[in-house]
């Protein structure tokens, strides 16, 4: 009983995490146009997604511009467009698959290893799938952190972390944390010992010597 609420609670962290990648993919504000060292108080923000550029008036306009050419993008946002998209989509086969092995559906109760060992494949695929989305969110990450310290970029260039990003290190988080929560109901090995074979039992003595 134990084992089932465990393998629950791994599934639904997974599937938060998986809902929060999709959030975080979809959100503009991967990285925001950052004041320091700025005097000039500005009635706008900028900020940038995977998808497109926004800039957000004080009254509440906000004006976004989808990027129009693929090939005109850098490597680092086509490299975390395809890992996130390829988490999302690993997160949605995991789904299917540790559904099928969950202990409260009806599906292969006949063999129960068999229910487990499925469990145990989606709980694998929603490790590779957090592991897709971090490395997605990191490398975005350290890329924004090298333009920061760069001296070669303007003040007017430099960015900071955006809440997507923060969204996308929690999502990877929970996917990682309920994919090793199903994996934990991997079924233990059986150790089989050999039956024992039986003595056989002495005769009763029939009281008669013989020479």
């Amino acid at each position: 009983m134990a084992n089932a609420g465990l393998q629950l609670l791994g599934f639904i962290l997974a599937f938060l995490g998986w809902i929060g990648s999709i959030v975080s993919t979809a959100l503009p504000q991967w990285k925001i146009y950052s004041y320091a060292n700025d005097n000039i108080v500005t009635a706008q923000a900028i900020y940038e997604g995977l998808w497109m550029s926004c800039v957000s008036q004080s009254t509440g306009q906000i004006q976004c511009k989808v990027f129009d050419s693929l090939l005109n993008l850098n490597s680092t946002l086509q490299a975390t467009r395809a890992l996130m998209v390829v988490g999302i989509l690993l997160g949605l086969i995991a789904i299917f698959v540790s559904t099928i092995g969950m202990k409260c559906m009806k599906c292969m109760e006949d063999d129960e290893v068999q229910k487990m060992r499925m469990a145990v494949i989606g709980g694998v695929i929603f490790l590779i799938s957090g592991l897709a989305i971090l490395v997605a969110t990191a490398w975005y990450g350290n890329r924004i952190v090298q333009e920061f310290y760069d001296p070669m970029t303007p003040v007017n260039a430099r960015y900071e972390f955006g809440q997507a990003l923060f969204t996308g290190w929690a999502a990877a988080s929970l996917c990682l944390l309920g994919g090793g929560l199903l994996c934990c109901s991997c079924p233990r090995k059986t150790t089989s010992y050999p039956t024992p074979r039986p003595y056989p039992k002495p005769t009763p003595s029939s009281g008669k010597d013989y020479v």
